[in-house]
């Protein structure tokens, strides 16, 4: 089999939360959210390549384990569909891992949706975002391909038009664990539905941002600076930080006098994932 794929590679949007509230918790320990997903232009790029021997292995990032997401989810894809198809899979990284900008989950998704096209295996969209579940509660959303409201563990969304703006991100260099920020003890979890509505009126917070900024000091250093340009707000568990900016060249501006500890980038949000019409 000889794969036919963009020359770039295949593009892993990173995302934005751009609120998240934490409403409860299921039997089971998973938490119940509300929050609102919307994709950002800056992408983790894969490219693969057939193996004659079956086996699924990742090429690029040796210090990284080989059941990582993007191996998993070629191993998961293979074992559903039942074939026996081998891929190398090599990765270029973008988004900084534990930052909340959704880099693994995204991909995994990329993962799904690239080798059902290349091995041929037609499955529906919601058949992998299905599958993609079992991988992590952030990967249907990448796969489902549009911005989105979300609610339950995650897994349960609409999509949602909104403004595509430009932002500006800065990451504390360090990796939060998303596991340690669910399980503290201080977590809200009894935060109210909201709606839309409520939304855009700014009646909305990270409810994980207190928790992450308390145990993690570098996060709430990011928050103090980042807040001066405007209403910051930590994405997803941390460690990344974002603001609104008019355009580009504003966000350029902040980042010139981003203290060294900091890492950052602009970037603007896109409602629609780069392969959604990838079948």
């Amino acid at each position: 089999m000889s794969y036919e794929y963009p020359l770039d590679g295949w593009r892993a949007p990173g995302k934005l939360n751009l609120f998240l509230h934490v409403t409860g918790r299921t039997a089971n320990g998973y938490h119940t959210i509300q929050t609102i997903f919307q994709f950002i232009d800056i992408c983790d790029i894969l490219y693969f390549e057939p193996r004659e021997d079956g086996e699924i292995r990742r090429l690029t990032n040796p210090e990284l384990p080989e059941d990582d997401l993007c191996v998993k989810a070629a191993q998961l894809l293979s074992k559903h569909s039942s074939v026996d198809y081998g891929v190398n899979i090599s990765l270029t990284k973008k988004l900084p891992a534990g930052a909340g900008l959704g880099g693994g989950s995204s991909d995994a998704a990329t993962t799904l949706i690239a080798l059902n096209s290349l091995w041929e295996l037609g499955l529906t969209r919601s058949e992998l975002a299905h599958l993609g579940l079992r991988l992590g509660a952030d990967v249907p959303v990448f796969v489902h391909g549009q911005a989105a409201w979300a609610e339950g563990v995650g897994e349960k969304f609409s999509p949602v038009l909104l403004p595509e703006r430009c932002f500006c991100v800065i990451w504390p260099k360090i990796e939060v664990s998303t596991y340690e920020i669910f399980m503290d003890e201080e977590l809200t979890r009894n935060s109210h539905n909201i709606t839309i509505r409520d939304f855009l009126e700014g009646n909305s917070r990270n409810d994980l941002e207190s928790v992450t900024r308390k145990r993690y000091p570098a996060v709430d250093r990011a928050v103090n600076w980042l807040s001066q340009f405007g209403d910051a707000r930590m994405t997803g568990s941390g460690a990344a930080i974002f603001v609104a900016v008019e355009r580009e060249s504003d966000g350029r501006d902040i980042l010139k006098s981003m203290p060294e500890e900091f890492d950052g980038f602009v970037t603007c949000s896109m409602n629609v994932h780069p392969l959604l019409d990838v079948r």
